[in-house]
Formats: structure tokens, C-alpha cells, sequence
């Protein structure tokens, strides 16, 4: 295994130096109805699919295909024939963090695909009584799906947030399927069991939202402040970036999928325990709680400003057993690193597809 550190200066027109806040918040509501998880809240599938859940591409209309238990739309940009990058976005963000990533590969000779994942934007369930599953291996599964609906064989992956999660867990459980990682902080795949540890307070104070949206009161908050919630999860996990009021609206309406509230909460219920995944995914759940490697090439990064939990770097590394770097973004950059800063994003996809 090799390590190397790479500092990136950023685009000082886009970023300033501002201090960063401690959140302080008083959580309520009571635990006892958490168990009980709906299956579905959406509209029907069939009236879902008129709706328009997402802004307008850079890389013109959005395709869809049916992959799985969903109806997937995603961007693509790039030579149809050329090797295939499929770039996974995190919560509460959308594939937009790609927007300058994506034309930097596809001059590369790349074919870059960017799914919305379950939840997100303008995929949808294909039945209104499919279980709203957040659970990660359900997230990871979509990816089989989807490159199997695209007939795609083998991609490079990369991701961030949620997508990191689910590129990571592909690659442990599918390496076949996976030609090289990159991976915003690391190795990122738990377990309920794991979930069950307590944290020293201060890593506690940052899962802020996880015990919130573990209450009936924090599901109701979510689901009515979407926008707002999520325009504060950008402040305090990037607190150097200035992003400005466009650049987040196009991304926040992503979030008025009407499965987002679902799959977000039950994502972070299932992290702490407090609802069960579906028996489908078990199998690969156990799996998952054995912490495998990761042996296909990787290279893992994280941001000098990064204000969104995140595990250290040396904690992770042994996790990775094929070719491996680590790279350190510096400047102020913070959780949504891709689109903080595209260029060395970019780089390490292409990097990683040649260790």
C-alpha cells in the first residue's frame, strides 16, 4: 500500500475564510413509535413520473431506465463508447456536485454516468407499495441495478456523503463489478450493531440530526422544513464555502422527491436500530458487519474543512488491500468536496483509474 498527500488550491472567488458556529439544539420527542416505519407515503408511481422533481442539467434532459425496484433518472455526458464513471451524490445534496466534474472527464474520453439515487430528484418506486427502504445495502443494490439495466459491466465509482457509502459497499461486495473507487473520507461501511456504541460527546454533538430524525418530531420537521434543513447541513459541513443562493436552489429541489422524507428517515433509524432493513438485503447486511476490504485500486480523500462527521484517515486505511493512496484537499474545502473542488475530484478519478 502506498500514501501520498495531495494539496489542491481552490477557486478563491468561490470560497472565503469565514469563521465556522457550534450549532447548540435541544432535542425532544420520544422514541417509542420509531419502530413503526410506513411502507410507502408517495404518490402513486404513475403520477410521480408527470411530476419534475430536479433542475435542468448542464448535459441536456435526463435520461431514465428501469433498474430494479426504481425508475432511475440520471445525467450522462461523454463518448457512448468510452469507459464508463458513475458518480453517486450524497444527502442532502444531488448530482450536481458533478456539474464541473463530469465535463473534466468526459474531455478525458470518459463516459460519465450521475443517478439520482431512491429518494432523489426524478427516480421514482415503480409500485407505490414498495417499502421506502433507506437501509445502505438497498442504496448499493440500486447501483447493481442500474448498471445492469445500462448493461454496464464494470465502472470506475465515485462518491461522497451517501455516495461514498454506496460506491464503498459495492466495491467490497462486487469487485468484479468496480474498476477503481474514489472515496470522500474513506472507508464509510457499518453496521447496526456498531451503531449501538456510544460516541465521545463532541462526535455525538455532530450526529445532531441522526437522534432528531429518530423522533416522530424530527420526521414532521424535516418533512416541513426540507429546505431549510438542508441548506443548514450545507453551512455546518462546509463552513468555508460561499455558496451562493443559486448554486444551492438548484440542488434543494432534488429534495422534494416525495419519497425523500421517507428514505431519510429510515436511513438514520436504521443506523441507530430502531427499524429493521428488509430480509432481501440480510444477507449482504451480515456480510457488511464483518467490515470487509476493499481490494479494487482506491483512492480516498478528505477536505481540510470538512465539518460533517467523518472518520480519521488512518483508521480507515488498513480496510484497503489492493493499490491505495490517500489524498488531503486543502483551501477551506469542505463535506461536498466534488463540487468545492472539481478539479481535484476529477484528477483522482482518473488517477485511481490508472493505479
Amino acid at each position: 500500500m502506498k500514501t501520498a498527500l495531495q494539496n489542491n488550491k481552490p477557486n478563491k472567488t468561490r470560497r472565503h475564510l469565514a469563521g465556522s458556529s457550534i450549532l447548540a439544539l435541544a432535542l425532544f420527542g420520544v422514541l417509542g413509535v420509531a419502530q413503526a416505519q410506513t411502507a410507502a407515503t408517495a404518490q402513486p408511481a404513475a403520477n410521480n413520473a408527470q411530476a419534475s422533481y430536479t433542475s435542468p442539467s448542464p448535459f441536456g434532459p435526463l435520461k431514465h431506465v428501469k433498474a430494479g425496484l426504481l425508475d432511475v433518472a440520471y445525467a450522462e455526458t461523454g463518448p457512448a463508447n468510452g469507459p464508463v464513471v458513475i458518480l453517486l451524490h450524497g444527502w442532502p445534496y444531488d448530482i450536481h456536485s458533478y456539474d464541473e466534474v463530469a465535463p473534466l472527464l468526459a474531455a478525458k474520453g470518459y463516459r460519465v454516468l450521475m443517478p439520482y439515487a431512491r429518494g432523489y430528484g426524478d427516480t421514482h418506486f415503480l409500485s407505490d407499495k414498495t417499502l421506502r427502504n433507506g437501509q445502505p445495502a438497498a442504496l448499493a443494490s440500486d447501483v447493481i441495478d442500474f448498471m445492469d439495466a445500462l448493461q454496464i459491466k464494470q465502472a470506475v465509482l465515485g462518491g461522497y456523503d451517501w455516495g461514498a457509502r454506496s460506491a464503498g459497499i459495492v466495491a467490497a461486495l462486487w469487485p468484479e463489478r468496480v474498476k477503481a473507487l474514489v472515496a470522500v473520507s474513506g472507508y464509510l461501511i457499518g453496521n447496526q450493531a456498531a451503531g449501538q456504541n456510544p460516541l465521545p460527546p463532541k462526535a455525538e454533538l455532530q450526529w445532531w440530526y441522526q437522534f432528531y430524525f429518530a423522533t416522530e418530531r424530527g420526521r414532521a420537521g424535516y418533512a416541513k422544513n426540507t429546505h431549510d434543513f438542508a441548506k443548514l447541513i450545507w453551512q455546518l459541513a462546509s463552513p468555508k464555502w460561499a455558496f451562493d443562493d443559486a448554486t444551492f436552489e438548484r440542488s434543494a429541489k432534488a429534495l422534494s422527491n416525495p419519497d425523500h422524507v421517507d428514505i431519510t428517515v429510515f436511513n438514520y433509524r436504521w443506523r441507530l436500530g430502531l427499524v429493521q432493513g428488509e430480509s432481501q438485503y440480510e444477507a449482504l447486511e451480515q456480510k457488511l458487519a464483518k467490515a470487509p476490504s476493499i481490494s479494487v485500486p482506491t483512492i480516498t480523500l478528505e477536505s481540510d474543512a470538512n465539518g460533517a462527521p467523518h472518520p480519521a484517515p488512518e483508521d480507515y486505511a488498513k480496510r484497503f488491500t489492493g493499490k491505495y493512496e490517500f489524498r488531503l484537499i486543502s483551501g477551506g474545502i469542505g463535506h461536498n468536496l466534488p463540487q468545492e473542488d472539481p478539479r481535484a475530484f476529477a484528477k483522482a478519478v482518473i488517477d485511481a483509474d490508472h493505479l
